[in-house]
């Protein structure tokens, strides 16, 4: 049984009736009744809350005359994920960059979550549910998208390939790449966030004192490398996903 962060005992001893409720309408059930609560559930919530507020403190600080430091540094990410964008899924780009944006501030919050004494990042826990539904989001996002700007049949007759002679060969590999993308993009968040937290873990256990905070600085380093991957593979899929043949 996974040790019981303090964020997720007090969820248990107080809204344990709350969790039980929402499980009872999806007909699922925990796998401690008596505390439905799991920790990456928690922690998730605490990113949802830390997000709002500091995107909240943001907005009444925007300024066109005098920029703060928080609104430099935000600007910076949005510029830097718009370049990306166009980039890489073209001048259409604008359209997807909210989806791009809140999955990577979203995975980047549950990353540096966990350099907090106390927290940990849900994107670490396993079975890996957080990175698997994110990954879930993006690959229904892409596939929509494709659906919405090809049209549902000319979408899906790309899975057949160049020709029809060769579809019978191309839909299962087709199939099976597309269904790779999620596991892929699952295995690689989670893999490289819980190696960096085992490893600042240890070093704190070995050096409480100067070294860990070297391996906190590469966690920190890691967190922003894979939220980028993750997003930056999740423009790829859609600009295929939407791109005209000609």
């Amino acid at each position: 049984m996974e040790h019981e962060l303090w964020v997720t005992a007090l969820l248990n001893d107080h809204l344990s009736w709350l969790a039980t409720a929402i499980l009872e309408v999806f007909r699922l059930q925990a796998h401690n009744a008596a505390r439905p609560w799991a920790n990456f559930v928690a922690m998730q919530l605490v990113v949802a809350i830390l997000i709002l507020a500091v995107f909240g403190v943001l907005r009444r600080r925007l300024s066109v005359d005098q920029p703060g430091r928080l609104q430099h540094v935000f600007e910076l990410l949005y510029n830097f994920l718009k370049e990306q964008g166009e980039e890489i899924v073209g001048h259409g780009a604008r359209r997807y960059l909210a989806f791009f944006g809140t999955l990577f501030f979203f995975i980047l919050f549950s990353n540096l979550i966990g350099v907090i004494p106390s927290f940990e990042s849900p994107t670490m826990f396993m079975p890996a549910p957080v990175p698997a539904g994110c990954a879930l989001a993006a690959f229904l996002y892409y596939n929509i998208e494709g659906a919405r700007a090809q049209g549902v049949g000319k979408y899906l007759r790309r899975f057949a390939g160049p020709s029809l002679l060769l579809a019978p060969l191309m839909i299962p590999i087709e199939i099976i790449s597309h269904l790779a993308r999620p596991l892929s993009l699952t295995i690689r968040l989670f893999a490289n966030m819980f190696a960096g937290e085992q490893v600042t873990i240890i070093f704190l256990g070995l050096a409480p004192v100067l070294v860990p905070a070297v391996f906190m600085g590469l966690h920190v380093f890691v967190s922003f490398l894979q939220a980028y991957i993750f997003v930056l593979l999740t423009m790829v899929y859609v600009s295929g996903a939407v791109s005209q043949e000609h």
